[in-house]
């Protein structure tokens, strides 16, 4: 294996912790700085508030603000890495509960992410869309 490949591989996986790491801290200026300014977002899904595509610093905001009104997520831990050149996949686990509804749930998901120039360029995040959208749904 070619050890420049191996060792930018490995910046991009510190790049990507340290964007998890400023998440979790609430650090979103901490985050903000680790994308590019032309990053990607995409949560793929319907009828969830999250769900959509978001691009720039202005959506990340955007979909930051749009969370914290819509989840209260009390656990988040990226648990595995997985990297090959500029892709890192994060393999991870979340609980909390819905603000509107107060019912709780436990989501396993995955990042795909793509790292340019040591900033995160594309996000595509896969989530447990049917235990969030239980939890979100309304009493009849």
């Amino acid at each position: 294996m070619d050890a420049r490949i191996s060792m930018s591989t490995r910046e991009n996986v510190q790049v990507v912790q340290d964007f998890f790491a400023a998440l979790r801290r609430g650090d979103r200026p901490g985050a903000l700085a680790l994308c590019d300014e032309d990053i990607e977002w995409i949560i793929p899904g319907q009828d969830w508030p999250l769900a959509g595509t978001r691009r720039g610093h202005a959506g990340l905001e955007d979909h930051f603000q749009k969370a914290s009104e819509t989840v209260e997520t009390s656990f988040m831990e990226p648990r595995e890495f997985v990297a090959q050149a500029d892709r890192v996949l994060v393999v991870g686990f979340a609980s909390g509960k819905i603000k509107a509804t107060g019912k709780s749930f436990e989501d396993d998901w995955i990042f795909a992410i793509t790292v340019r120039d040591g900033r995160l360029a594309s996000i595509r995040e896969y989530i447990d869309t049917q235990a969030l959208a239980r939890a979100s749904q309304m009493a009849s």
